[in-house]
């Protein structure tokens, strides 16, 4: 059988076609526009998605035996807010993830209702990027609007709903909208309440791997698709990455080295953190996941290569840099303010320690430390609530780097595993497919099956030593700055 993963980015809808037993028989990638109406508003047609869907899933099986096709799941950019009236037509542009214009609304929920409230309803605090503020601000700001809205959903749900007609979520996606309450996988009567939303205005809730229903037949004629092909709820793009990454378990953990960094850590048992420093969600495998999330990784790197070098030769950058755990040079990545664990949106990217003869590598170096030092700091956070992490994946534009992989496994003292198929949540979103369809009888025993690691960066106990010294020192550096970077902005 073959099984269709959907990747829906910010950018592009990703399509990967997968035979059961892991292997990758095709990969397609559909773009689609992004508009920024206002200085720091940023929104998509939800048509503009269903539309390339249709498209590349038609390219993808092209050569294939379509009648293979058994199932179809998804990884989606979260948090967006997609709302449709009572004749289930997109009232208004979906508004993204990174879409910044709900700072009142955030400051509303996070200061009077209380960081306390909504850590005990949801698990989480808000941020300007997740769905509850959003609903508040169309509230507001277009209550015509707000008043058509029948049904909310998430934007790769969306899709799910155009292939078979169910409106759903899973709780992955749902744990990222502030409306959701973690603990108990379950909607938030507390947050419905605070939001004005009803609860027959949201999708029914499935765990990511299980079926929603079957292909509407008139799509399934139209993409030349059997008409028993399930589709499966799948997941947030964070837990379908980590699923294809084969982050499941309790303590599995993977870094991302992307645009931005994330450490996503699967457990077993429920968690939430004093300060709400991490991201506490439910994972697409059943259990639960904490997830940090740093705004700036591998952007630091090339912002720094580009940007100040005015080069692009990454790798001859990096060549020579061998006295590692001993560069007096620290850099603070935060470029675009920081999230996890600081959420400060004042913070900016920082050198300090500087002399005389510091020299360009010097600076290069730190650049890449202060990425781990900063993902690091997310590690510290979830050991603090007795999770046991002995090692992890990597993944990402950051991951090709072998000094990079080397400082990451020194800094946090844990193996690093390579793996040998990188693609994220399509294979996640496919592999989520095949579980609904029973071809793995869970989510643990496809990762197992399918995720092959090819590499593994061990530690070495003196760089260890060496590295814990410099953590501690950069460890300081954030909070005797806070003060400073809230007057400078």
């Amino acid at each position: 059988m073959l099984y269709i993963g959907v990747d829906l980015g910010t950018s592009a809808v990703k399509l990967l076609l997968m035979e059961a037993s892991g292997k990758i028989v095709n990969i397609v990638s559909k773009e689609y526009p992004l508009s920024f109406p206002n200085p720091g508003w940023s929104e998509q047609n939800p048509e503009d998605w269903w539309t390339q869907v249709k498209a590349g899933i038609k390219e993808l099986i092209a050569g294939s035996d379509a009648s293979q096709v058994a199932g179809i799941s998804f990884g989606g950019q979260m948090h967006g807010l997609v709302i449709l009236d009572e004749n289930d037509q997109v009232i208004r542009p979906a508004i993204l993830w990174n879409d910044g214009r709900t700072v009142k609304e955030c400051d509303y929920l996070n200061n009077e209702i209380g960081k306390d409230k909504l850590s005990e309803y949801t698990a989480n605090i808000s941020f300007t990027g997740f769905t509850a503020p959003k609903i508040l601000w169309v509230k507001a700001n277009e209550p015509d609007n707000f008043a058509r809205i029948k049904k909310i959903m998430l934007p790769k749900d969306f899709i799910a709903y155009k292939l078979s007609g169910v409106h759903c979520t899973d709780v992955s996606d749902a744990s990222g909208m502030l409306l959701f309450d973690v603990k108990n996988r379950t909607w938030s009567d507390e947050m419905l309440k605070i939001c004005d939303v009803k609860k027959e205005q949201l999708p029914q809730i499935f765990e990511s791997y299980e079926k929603v229903g079957n292909l509407l037949p008139e799509v399934a004629k139209e993409l030349g698709l059997p008409e028993d092909c399930l589709v499966a709820a799948g997941a947030g793009d964070n837990a379908a990455a980590a699923v294809g990454t084969g982050t499941v378990g309790d303590g599995a953990c993977n870094i991302s080295l992307g645009t931005s960094g994330t450490i996503f850590i699967s457990s077993d048992k429920f968690g939430v953190d004093d300060n709400n420093a991490l991201h506490s969600f439910d994972h697409a495998d059943g259990t639960y996941h904490l997830m940090g999330c740093m705004l700036s990784a591998a952007s630091c790197n090339k912002w720094w290569m580009e940007d100040i070098l005015g080069t692009t030769e990454y790798a001859l950058e990096q060549n020579g840099i061998e006295d590692l755990g001993k560069n007096h040079v620290f850099f603070l990545p935060y470029l675009m303010g920081e999230r996890s664990p600081h959420n400060d949106p004042n913070a900016r990217g920082t050198f300090i320690g500087m002399t005389m003869d510091t020299s360009r590598r010097d600076m290069t170096q730190a650049i890449l430390e202060g990425v781990a030092f900063a993902l690091r700091d997310s590690l510290e956070v979830a050991r603090s609530l007795g999770v046991d992490i002995k090692k992890t994946r990597i993944c990402g534009g950051g991951a090709k780097s072998p000094l990079w992989k080397k400082m990451i496994a020194n800094i946090m003292n844990l193996e690093v595993e390579v793996i040998k198929s990188e693609e994220g949540p399509a294979l996640g979103g496919a592999m989520l497919a095949a579980v609904a369809k029973g071809e793995y009888a869970s989510v643990k025993a496809a990762a197992d099956a399918i995720v092959e690691v090819v590499d593994v960066v061990k530690p070495e106990a003196e760089l260890v030593a060496r590295y814990e010294e410099r953590y501690q020192k950069f460890k300081a550096i954030y909070p005797a700055l806070k003060p400073v970077y809230a007057q400078i902005v």
